[in-house]
C-alpha cells in the first residue's frame, strides 16, 4: 500500500478556504485512503500559519485526534541524516520540515509526498532517486 507523506502546504490549504490550493487539497484528502504520515516540524509550521492569520486550530487538532495525520518520524534518531540533507540542499535553503520529509520518503520507499512546494521536484532521496509527488500543476 502506498504511503502518503504530508507537507505543510496541502494541510494549510485544506484548512484554509481562502488558500489558492484549497480545492486541490480537498480533492487530494478525499482520494487518499489511510493516514497521512508527517513530522512535527510540518505540524509546527501549519499551526503557526493558521494562528498567525487569526484562525482557530480545531480542524488541525481534529485531524490528529482522528488519526488522519500520523506523526511517523523521530528527529532525535534521524538528526544526522537530516543534517546531511540540509547541507546538501543548502543552496535551496532546505528547511527542517522538508529535510524530515525527504528522510521520511527514504524510510517509506513506496510513498508519495503530498506537497505544494516545487523544491520537492529537485530533492532526491538516497542522493539520486526522485521522490514521487502529488503536487498541483
Amino acid at each position: 500500500m502506498t504511503a502518503f507523506i504530508l507537507d505543510t502546504g496541502p494541510l494549510f490549504a485544506y484548512l484554509s478556504e481562502n488558500d489558492a490550493h484549497h480545492g486541490w487539497a480537498v480533492r487530494q484528502f478525499a482520494a487518499i485512503q489511510g493516514a497521512l504520515l508527517t513530522c512535527e516540524p510540518v505540524l509546527a509550521e501549519v499551526s503557526f500559519l493558521i494562528s498567525s492569520r487569526g484562525a482557530g486550530l480545531e480542524g488541525f487538532w481534529s485531524f490528529l485526534r482522528r488519526g488522519v495525520i500520523r506523526v511517523n518520524f523521530r528527529l532525535g534518531a534521524e538528526f544526522e541524516s537530516v543534517a546531511v540533507l540540509m547541507r546538501r540542499y543548502a543552496d535551496l535553503s532546505m528547511d527542517l520540515a522538508d529535510a524530515c520529509l525527504v528522510r521520511l520518503a527514504e524510510q517509506n520507499q513506496d510513498c508519495r509526498v503530498l506537497t505544494t512546494d516545487s523544491d520537492f521536484r529537485i530533492y532526491r532521496r538516497f542522493g539520486r532517486q526522485t521522490i514521487p509527488l502529488v503536487i498541483p500543476n
